[in-house]
């Protein structure tokens, strides 16, 4: 049956009554609507046509089941960092987790049970609290469940491997408001699924993840600003020094920065950002990066912060760039092993030309490099999981990034494609692979979920069974939509 055009009251009417007091339902009349549906993409942005804040993680469940005995689609938000246009097919309704941040440690099992609406630098601060750390990602506002789905990679990934290998047991809810309890001990095939491909399969209300005890009481983070004539010695000792095939000191947790128009430093060139984080002190982090002291910066700002504080020093913090949200995006990924200087250098020639020629993609767009120490990820068996690309030590990301205008999109999309081009160029002998929580959903599906049939045939055959109906296929889906 299908009643997808009932209104936001109607619904209300229905489904309200079945909730717990602090969820609710409105519409697009709801003065609190314009806040709500605003996303960090734009661009081809998901069609909502009712909105339902649930306050009870039971909740998630009742509005499943309503919406799938209803025909209503419905899509998930958290904190609406979805990157890939493959969101722009949904309308209907969404499902707002964003009330649901318990966070529990269990210090006997050294597990915490994280909620569904949980945000990384909330995540960061209540860990701290108790004594201990996690994987997380490096920006403070995404959700934590949407980045673990992905494979999750993020600070700490040097020592624990992935968020997703850190996952122990899923509370999800399937397309028919089914709950299900997903572990190696349960559904053990759909576990491994989650595990890299999870939007695909179902909604996470709450999971229970791996925690340790801090080790550090605080971090150190050196930022350098260089201008272009130091690409190829800063590339050149960045693969001395720490990229080295995976081989990233353990301490030196992770490293990345980006091509960026920056009129603080420039008002003609584009100029290279990037930043250190390293797990202990100044002294030790000293050997590592007196080298790139050497080849001269033209600004340099250091410090040593309590962990929690990383994302803020290295300018990704909640109020940060990164974090910001009302533009549209185009954009494309690509996994490296080395940095290839000549790539570097062509690409950084192409992205200065036309942020040049089209000034309107200049404040917020950039090319980003992502750096980290893997051997706690090389350590894992690929085959363990639906993530393929455990031996991409560098993960490229370039977002093309402007004010919502039909006419740039032609010219941000030909050169986000432009991009990766040149870095695919790089490094031929190796197949193409783009992280799917970066995808835009334009990549081939093996270059997200894997060259290997084996893998895309799996996530088939188990869409067949846990998700038939393909309600879950707007981001990055094993089966997109006609």
């Amino acid at each position: 049956m299908t009643r997808a055009e009932l209104t936001p009251l109607e619904i209300q009417l229905e489904l309200g009554p079945q909730l717990c007091g602090s969820s609710y339902i409105f519409g697009p009349d709801d003065p609190r609507w314009p806040q709500r549906v605003i996303r960090f993409q734009e661009y081809m942005a998901p069609q909502f046509t009712v909105w339902v804040q649930v306050g009870c993680e039971d909740d998630i469940s009742t509005v499943v089941q309503y919406a799938y005995q209803n025909g209503i689609p419905f899509y998930t938000v958290n904190r609406g960092y979805g990157l890939p246009k493959s969101q722009g097919k949904f309308r209907g309704m969404a499902i707002d987790v964003q009330l649901l941040t318990d966070i529990v440690v269990d210090r006997e099992r050294q597990i915490a049970r994280v909620s569904a609406g949980t945000a990384t630098q909330e995540l960061i601060d209540a860990l701290w609290e108790e004594g201990y750390v996690t994987v997380t990602g490096a920006s403070s506002c995404a959700g934590i469940v949407g980045q673990a789905l992905g494979s999750g990679h993020g600070r700490y990934k040097t020592r624990y491997g992935l968020m997703l290998d850190n996952m122990v047991r899923l509370n999800v809810v399937l397309a028919n408001g089914t709950t299900v309890v997903v572990s190696e001990d349960s559904h053990e095939d759909l576990f491994w699924a989650m595990k890299g491909a999870g939007h695909n399969f179902g909604i996470v209300t709450s999971y229970e993840m791996r925690i340790y005890p801090h080790e550090e009481d605080t971090w150190y983070f050196r930022n350098y600003v260089f201008t272009q004539d130091k690409l190829e010695p800063f590339f050149e000792q960045l693969n001395k020094v720490v990229a080295r095939n995976g081989s990233q000191p353990v301490e030196m947790d992770v490293d990345y920065g980006h091509y960026e128009f920056n009129p603080l430093f420039s008002d003609t060139d584009v100029i290279l950002y990037w930043t250190f984080n390293y797990a202990g002190p100044q002294i030790d982090a000293e050997k590592y990066l007196a080298p790139f002291d050497a080849i001269g910066p033209i600004n340099v700002t250091d410090g040593t912060v309590p962990y929690p504080d990383m994302p803020l020093a290295s300018r990704n913090g909640n109020l940060d760039s990164t974090c910001a949200k009302g533009f549209a995006k185009k954009a494309s990924t690509i996994g490296l092993q080395v940095y290839n200087t000549s790539a570097c250098r062509q690409v950084y020639d192409l992205f200065d030309a036309r942020l040049k020629k089209y000034t309107e993609l200049r404040p917020a767009s950039f090319v980003l490099f992502e750096g980290y120490s893997v051997q706690a990820v090389k350590a894992i068996d690929p085959a363990t999981s639906a993530f393929p690309h455990r031996h991409d030590y560098i993960n490229q990301v370039t977002t093309i990034t402007h004010a919502p205008d039909s006419n740039l999109d032609e010219p941000a999309m030909q050169l986000a494609h432009d991009i990766r081009e040149l870095f695919i160029d790089g490094q031929p002998d190796r197949l193409p692979s783009a992280h799917v929580t970066y995808a835009f959903g334009d990549e081939p599906l093996e270059q997200v979920y894997g060259h290997e049939p084996w893998r895309l045939e799996k996530l088939w055959a188990l869409k067949a069974i846990y998700d038939p109906t393909n309600q879950f296929a707007y981001h990055v889906p094993v089966i997109p939509l006609e």
